[in-house]
């Protein structure tokens, strides 16, 4: 089948302008381009269409949250809580990101090419999240299940309060946050992250790969006891 591409202008646009249209051409079309972002927040929440979006520009908070199933794609930077509540597909940011990228996914994966803010991750419950760059204080507090891959360094308290799931930290670690501690990867773990990254077009060294710390939790219960 032919690629069909709809492109939107949204310069003049409301974010609620916006989502309208695309769950209207989501089924109609193949790839969804959207030029003109404006940073404007909530751009494309809600979608649950097997798309491609492109969004040409930076965005505000929670884009693409609560999506299901779309291949997004920010060509540069994005606020507070992009991917928020991801269920499956993608939410690719070519540049930086705010605080809570990825917060409380429950599949799919997030990708930010360079640097994030604070809380990488809060709550998350399953999928993938992969930070280019830095991560901030609190990443992965209180995660859930899932895994979450750092190429560079990370704050303060990292995986505080966390219950289940795995981190990947090829930089420094500035803390460990309760219930978190560092163990070494296996073989099978570095596989599958060089999997993953060659797939997102991330290029590392044998070496480099050799550098990754992994964080689990300590302990199953760690508000009940041990």
């Amino acid at each position: 089948m032919s690629e069909k591409i709809k492109k939107l202008d949204a310069f003049s646009l409301t974010p609620r302008d916006i989502n309208s249209q695309v769950k209207e051409y989501a089924g109609k079309y193949n790839k969804i381009i959207i030029d003109n972002p404006n940073a404007m927040h909530y751009l494309l929440a809600g979608v649950v269409n097997d798309v491609e979006i492109e969004i040409n520009g930076s965005v505000g908070y929670f884009a693409g949250t609560m999506c299901d199933g779309p291949k997004i794609k920010i060509t540069e930077n994005a606020g507070w809580f992009v991917g928020d509540n991801l269920t499956d597909g993608e939410v690719i940011v070519e540049g930086s990101a705010g605080d809570g990228a990825g917060q409380g996914i429950y599949g799919g994966t997030v990708v930010v090419r360079k640097s994030v803010g604070s809380r990488t991750g809060e709550i998350m419950k399953n999928g993938t999240i992969i930070i280019g760059g830095n991560s901030g204080f609190m990443t992965g507090i209180f995660m859930m299940g899932g895994r979450i891959i750092i190429l560079g360094d990370v704050g303060e308290d990292l995986a505080e309060s966390i219950i289940r799931g795995e981190i990947y930290v090829k930089g420094n670690i500035s803390s460990l946050g309760y219930n978190a501690k560092i163990v070494q990867p296996t073989a099978e773990n570095l596989d599958e992250i060089k999997k993953l990254l060659t797939k997102y077009n991330f290029s590392l060294s044998e070496d480099e790969y050799c550098e990754f710390k992994k964080i689990v939790p300590e302990s199953k219960r760690p508000f009940y006891g041990h």
